[in-house]
């Protein structure tokens, strides 16, 4: 029995969500970057712990939704979101904790994450988050570049997911 569970994506413009999403799905990265208009949809699935599948339909969103996010068809069913920031941009991890605590608020129970992507592009001692109110520990560290961190993210979003009954 293949289960299915719809992950947002959220973030601010530029910040890695569909090359998050491409590298998770098709394991490849292209540097070539192309701005998602409205919301494209991918899917993949994973083998769960207990020998179940549970097929992930990834919604990566555009990144000028902002909060008005929650205000859209889009968010609706929604049973997860990542929340991405880029590390070579620390004002955008304020952004993603605020959006984190706005799917929060409209989603209570539902699993998120927020992610620092483009790890491989900047140092991310505890100073890059001053300012954003997340310790360094609440955060998961990504590259959608060398594929560092992607797999375990979506593994664990799954598992959480699944636990949850969502």
């Amino acid at each position: 029995m293949t289960l299915s569970a719809k992950v947002m994506l959220l973030g601010e413009i530029g910040v890695g969500k569909s090359s998050l999403a491409r590298r998770f799905v098709f394991d490849r990265f292209e540097g070539e970057y192309k701005s998602t208009i409205g919301v494209d949809i991918l899917s993949h699935e994973i083998a769960l712990d207990d020998g179940r599948a549970l097929k992930l339909m990834l919604w990566d969103t555009d990144g000028d939704f902002g909060a008005r996010i929650f205000e859209t068809v889009y968010i609706k069913g929604a049973s997860g979101a990542l929340i991405v920031s880029d590390a070579t941009r620390p004002a955008t991890l304020a952004k993603a904790e605020r959006l984190a605590a706005s799917f929060a608020d409209a989603f209570p129970g539902r699993p998120t994450r927020v992610i620092v992507n483009k790890i491989d592009l900047a140092d991310m001692g505890a100073d890059a988050f001053s300012g954003a109110g997340l310790a360094p520990s609440e955060v998961v560290r990504t590259s959608a570049r060398t594929g560092e961190g992607v797999q375990a993210l979506f593994q664990s979003m799954g598992a959480d997911i699944v636990r949850r009954g969502l």
